[in-house]
C-alpha cells in the first residue's frame, strides 16, 4: 500500500469503488505529465451517491461531507485508471460544482471539504492548486462533483 492510501487509512477512512463511465468519454486523460479527471460524483462505500441540494435538503456541513467523498471517489477512480497512487505529484486545478438552489452563496465553503482532504492527502504545498467553485444543478441529484488537473510524477 502506497502512502497516499496509507494516510487514507490513517484517517478512518476507504476508497470506495470506482463509479462506472456514465456516458461517452474518458475517466482520465493523460497529456505528457498532467492527468485530467473527468467529474466525479461523492460514491460512498456500498456504491450509492449522496444526493441532495446542498442549502436545503443538506447542511454545509453535509455538503462538505459529500465534498470530502468525491475526494476519494476520484482517488479511487485514479488507481483503477493508473495502477499507482504514487504517481501522482500534485494537484493543479479543481472545479468544484454544488448542487444547490440559486439563494445559496457558500461554494467555496462547501467545496473546501475537497480542497482539505487533498492537503491532508498529499501535504499543503502539493494538495492545494488554483480552483473555481461554483452552484448548479446537478445529474442525478447529486450532491457535488468535482473535475480536477494533477501533475504525474
Amino acid at each position: 500500500m502506497n502512502t497516499i492510501e496509507n494516510k487514507i487509512k490513517s484517517m478512518s477512512l476507504e476508497l470506495p469503488p470506482a463509479p462506472p463511465l456514465g456516458g461517452i468519454y474518458y475517466p482520465v486523460v493523460i497529456v505528457g505529465k498532467q492527468l485530467y479527471v473527468s467529474g466525479q460524483g461523492p460514491v460512498q462505500s456500498d456504491g450509492e451517491l449522496i444526493k441532495g441540494k446542498v442549502g436545503r435538503d443538506l447542511s454545509m456541513e453535509e455538503g462538505q461531507l459529500a465534498a470530502r467523498q468525491v475526494g476519494l471517489t476520484m482517488l479511487s477512480t485514479i488507481k483503477a485508471q493508473i495502477g499507482d497512487l504514487g504517481k501522482i505529484k500534485r494537484l493543479i486545478k479543481t472545479l468544484g460544482m454544488v448542487n444547490c438552489y440559486p439563494e445559496f452563496e457558500d461554494h467555496p465553503q462547501t467545496i473546501n471539504g475537497f480542497s482539505q482532504f487533498m492537503v491532508d492527502v498529499f501535504g499543503e504545498e502539493n494538495g492545494k492548486g488554483a480552483r473555481s467553485a461554483v452552484g448548479m444543478s446537478l445529474p442525478g441529484n447529486i450532491a457535488v462533483e468535482v473535475e480536477c488537473i494533477f501533475e504525474l510524477h
